[in-house]
């Protein structure tokens, strides 16, 4: 209840207007692209809140320590243990199996920029999984986030990943300069 008022007074006052082509009907990951800035965090709480999209999103062990860790936790944090990222595949698959729907938050497009290539865990959590991948977007040419389509991915790398290029053609994020295309290495392997 709480989390649904604060996202009504952050829209109220917000510049930016949400737009949801389909709100999740079950687990799916949602893709946060192009993540550019560390405000798209904020961004993702006010549309999953507005939306009553329960959200669990990956990040490093490092934001969970000390007193950050409770409240990363409370606001749908997991943290993954770099040495051992096989064990959050275990425990979303785990998640998907008892029957809760929540999104799953990714941000292949690495950490605000500067990578050649999205990094390929979305896309192997959700061959392994079943999950569907719901598109996720900031623009700030438009002043628009919110989710796009939903996707069921096929195991055509480069098609599906064709698929999503183009729904992020045209989406600069919040700081155009450091958008990374959405490409895997996956892909240039293909070739």
């Amino acid at each position: 209840m709480l989390k649904r008022l604060l996202a009504r007074v952050f829209w109220m006052f917000s510049r930016w207007t949400l737009t949801a082509e389909t709100t999740p009907s079950r687990p799916t990951i949602l893709i946060g692209a192009p993540h550019t800035s560390n405000w798209d965090f904020v961004l993702m709480l006010a549309i999953s809140w507005q939306l009553r999209i329960e959200v669990h999103w990956l990040g490093k062990n490092s934001l969970f320590r000390g007193w950050r860790g409770p409240l990363m936790r409370r606001l749908g944090g997991i943290p993954v243990d770099r040495a051992d990222p096989a064990r959050v595949v275990a425990d979303v698959v785990d998640q998907v199996h008892s029957g809760s729907v929540f999104g799953l938050v990714i941000t292949p497009d690495g950490t605000r920029g500067g990578n050649e290539h999205w990094k390929s865990g979305f896309y192997r959590i959700s061959r392994e999984t079943g999950m569907p991948v719901t598109l996720g977007f900031v623009d700030r040419t438009t002043m628009t986030t919110g989710l796009g389509p939903t996707l069921d991915l096929t195991g055509d790398v480069r098609a599906d990943m064709d698929r999503i290029r183009a729904f992020y053609a045209d989406k600069a994020g919040l700081r155009p300069e450091r958008r990374t295309v959405p490409r895997l290495r996956e892909e240039d392997g293909e070739r």
